[in-house]
């Protein structure tokens, strides 16, 4: 049996060496016209629905846990679908487009097809479909479709509980008015438009639509549950330095209007405050004078245009306080009796307490708040005790981060909460669902599968909706069983088959090193369809260094869905990197934002990038742009002003260029409220004179978050430096400036700048009508 590979090995022996001819290599084909390459970009930024079928079911719970309503199928073929867990068995409830053009016929407002929302939807045993949307409760049933007999909870927090009072707000001050008529009594007589009672602080959008500086708003105050007192409180806005804005385009006038608004701003001298108060109105109304108790709390600065957080517990009052730069977060239990309050739990942190890893809530049930606390330098969770406020039983513990608590079981003594990290066979970024028992034992997984979990857990905590998925691997939504975590059933799955079919490139996870060369960072890179690796593309970083939150996406309908997908169409490699000073990895990670984030990130992503590019030779490194929105707008000019030697070109929209212009509470929680040396050595304006590149500035001009002043003044600093700079202001647009026309000057600078192309030509000018004949 030997002799027959020894014969074969002997004939190869004897054989002539072959003649070596020069490899023949095929040329590469030709790319993509670049207005095709836009088309498709425009396809993968708005169509990702029609390529993926069942990318989202939208699946929810019904109010009382025991039906779960989602969608199933094709755009266009869509079922609304109904299962009840008890029995197993789906049905559909009706055609998606058939309760779409019903509900627009209804309302008269067209409703593109697959935007069809809706919320807490119900099915009744007769197989009626009820929901909210516009407003309204609607019922379907048998093709017709009506106006519900329930209709939903207005936000009326002016109307006692057993609705015989309306509290309103006029002239800066609170009166009781009988709800069905009667003598009105005034609750407050000393309220000035500076110091209001009742009254919170105008946003833009409604200073716009109602086109007055002061707009009528809901009255703020909080009913005792037995409806004889209100807790509310005194907005002091004196001394706080307003912003103004101009409207240039009115619609349907001429002429550009102006308002002052207040807005609170990081790092100022003088913030908006809120002092909390409570008004028995029952005594009110019966001798005729409001009888007005301070609550026994400091004031509170406001970080955010928003109400202070109080309410009521039963017959006592719970208020949660944060201090300005965010030093401590506490809570007091009050006596609305007599304002006496007394601090029942506190979270106080060095450097910092960063709010998106912390947070306290009550558990009356468990008999205190739970606090999610880095005091071991990572998001755990602790019981807090009424009688031992700075003290905690720590109820999770390890080098993983609580993200959320889902569900309370007082019978079981048991907890559902989702974390993150805690795994070592995945990603540290997937979440799961975990069930703790108070008993001190280690948290359950109730979701093994390595991917990263998307859970809703039941109202009553006994199922959970589980859509998984990674970012390579299509989402699959399930429902499981939250008391083991075992699969009850699979809602559906998605299939992504046309959108593979029209020559989708797959993003894929990368992991590297940071610039100190040992910490573990995380990535991804998004290739251009129908991707050619025998050519050289440029690199395109979309930016966002946090600090609170993460960037790369972690799951799958992220990652296809995300707008870097888009942006690769051009002929670019797209990254996202999530270096340190995100979240989620724990403090020590995220610490080097801290007064930094003028700095964080740069040289972290620098080093990814190249190490990606040292794996795939056809990344270009001597081509890198840099794009990014809000603060990541921030960071995108920051990168191409700090690092002008690698980054090229620059797209920085909604920026918030100067942290100083930006309303407190983002910027303070990761900067406290240092010296103003600090904030001006985070300011993009301090380094204007460093720009080499091509940078463009885009802003909407009635910004409801980062005021259109930021892009102005940082255009200003590079003028004044002889610096280039390209500026766009969209009319009319808020803080979300995502529209075709940002699109095109988005793609066409870095067509133009980076890939030394030309963008496509406008589309030809339409002729001019004929005028009209003019009779003699």
């Amino acid at each position: 049996m030997a002799a027959f590979p020894l014969l074969i090995a002997a004939q190869l022996v004897a054989a002539p060496a072959p003649t070596l001819r020069a490899p023949v290599v095929a040329p590469a084909p030709a790319q993509m016209p670049i207005a095709a390459r836009y088309r498709l970009a425009d396809r993968y930024l708005n169509d990702i629905d029609k390529l993926v079928v069942d990318r989202d079911l939208r699946a929810s719970f019904s109010r009382d846990g025991k039906q779960v309503i989602y969608r199933r199928g094709a755009l266009g073929q869509r079922m609304i679908m109904l299962l009840d867990p008890a029995i197993g068995q789906p049905r559909e409830i009706v055609a998606e487009d058939v309760l779409r053009e019903l509900l627009a016929k209804a309302v008269g407002k067209p409703i593109k097809p697959g935007e069809l929302s809706f919320r807490r939807p119900e099915v009744d045993a007769t197989g009626a479909l009820s929901f909210e949307a516009f407003d309204k409760r609607w019922t379907y049933q048998t093709g017709a479709l009506r106006v519900a007999d329930e209709q939903p909870d207005k936000d009326d927090e002016g109307l006692s509980p057993d609705g015989r009072l309306r509290v309103i707000a006029r002239d800066y001050n609170l009166y009781a008015v009988p709800a069905k008529g009667g003598r009105e009594v005034a609750l407050t007589s000393d309220g000035t438009r500076e110091q209001p009672y009742g009254r919170g602080i105008p946003q833009m959008d409604e200073i716009l639509k109602q086109g007055t500086e002061e707009p009528t708003m809901p009255v703020s105050v909080r009913w005792s549950p037995d409806g004889s007192k209100i807790l509310t409180w005194r907005l002091d806005t004196r001394g706080v330095h307003p912003l103004s804005f101009t409207q240039q385009n009115v619609p349907g006038s001429p002429y550009p209007r102006s308002f002052r608004y207040i807005y609170p701003l990081a790092g100022a001298a003088k913030l908006p405050t809120a002092t909390r108060l409570v008004i028995d109105v029952a005594e009110a109304l019966k001798r005729g004078k409001a009888r007005i108790v301070p609550v026994q709390v400091p004031a509170e600065e406001l970080l955010y245009p928003a109400d202070p957080d109080m309410g009521w517990q039963g017959k006592r009052i719970r208020i949660q306080r944060t201090d300005r730069g965010y030093g401590a977060l506490t809570v007091y239990d009050v006596d609305p009796a007599t304002g006496a309050a007394t601090v029942t739990a506190r979270e106080a942190m060095k450097p910092i307490v960063t709010v998106t890893s912390s947070s306290l809530r009550p558990a009356p049930e468990l008999g205190g708040e739970l606090d999610i606390s880095e005091r071991s330098g990572w998001a755990q969770l602790y019981l807090v005790q009424p009688n031992a406020p700075d003290d905690a039983l720590p109820l999770t513990r390890g080098d993983w981060e609580v993200l959320s608590v889902e569900h309370v079981d007082d019978a079981r003594r048991s907890l559902l909460l989702t974390g993150i990290g805690r795994e070592a066979d995945r990603n540290p970024y997937w979440r799961g669902l975990y069930r703790v028992d108070l008993d001190g034992s280690q948290p359950k997984l109730l979701t093994p599968e390595p991917l990263d979990h998307d859970v809703t857990v039941s109202s009553d905590g006994r199922y959970a909706i589980d859509a998984m998925s990674s970012p390579t691997t299509p989402t699959v939504t399930v429902l499981r069983d939250a008391r083991d975590g075992h699969i009850v059933t699979e809602l559906g799955r998605a299939d992504p088959t046309a959108l593979y079919a029209s020559g989708f490139t797959k993003p894929e996870p990368f992991q590297g090193v940071a610039a100190d060369g040992k910490t573990p960072i995380y990535g991804m890179i998004f290739r251009p369809a129908n991707f050619d690796p025998s050519r050289r593309y440029p690199v395109i970083d979309n930016v966002y260094t946090g600090p609170t939150t993460t960037q790369v996406p972690a799951s799958w309908n992220a990652a296809i869905g995300v707008n870097p997908n888009s942006v690769a169409q051009l002929g670019a490699v797209v990254v996202t990197i999530d270096g340190r000073g995100t979240s989620r990895r724990g403090q020590a990670f995220r610490l080097p934002a801290y007064q930094n984030l003028g700095e964080v990130g740069i040289d972290d992503h620098i080093a990814l990038i190249e190490q990606m590019a040292k794996r795939y030779p056809y990344m270009d490194t001597t081509r890198v742009g840099v794009y990014g929105g809000s603060a990541g707008g921030y960071d995108a000019a920051r990168f191409i002003l700090r690092r002008p030697k690698f980054f090229k070109v620059a797209v920085a929209s909604s920026g918030n260029h100067d942290l100083r212009l930006d309303k407190a509470w983002w910027p303070e929680v990761s900067m406290g409220n240092p010296a103003p040396e600090v904030w001006e050595r985070n300011s993009n304006m301090s380094v204007a004179g460093n720009l080499e590149g091509k940078l463009l500035l885009i802003h909407g001009d009635i910004d409801d978050n980062v005021p259109v002043t930021e892009s102005m003044h940082l255009a200003n600093a590079l003028i004044r430096a002889e610096r280039d700079v390209d500026l766009v202001i969209l009319p009319n647009t808020t803080h979300r400036v995502s529209q075709p026309f940002f699109w095109k000057k988005f793609r066409d600078y870095f067509t133009r700048n980076l890939l030394d192309e030309a963008p496509p030509p406008l589309p030809p000018v339409a002729p001019a009508p004929a005028p009209a004949a003019q009779s003699q």
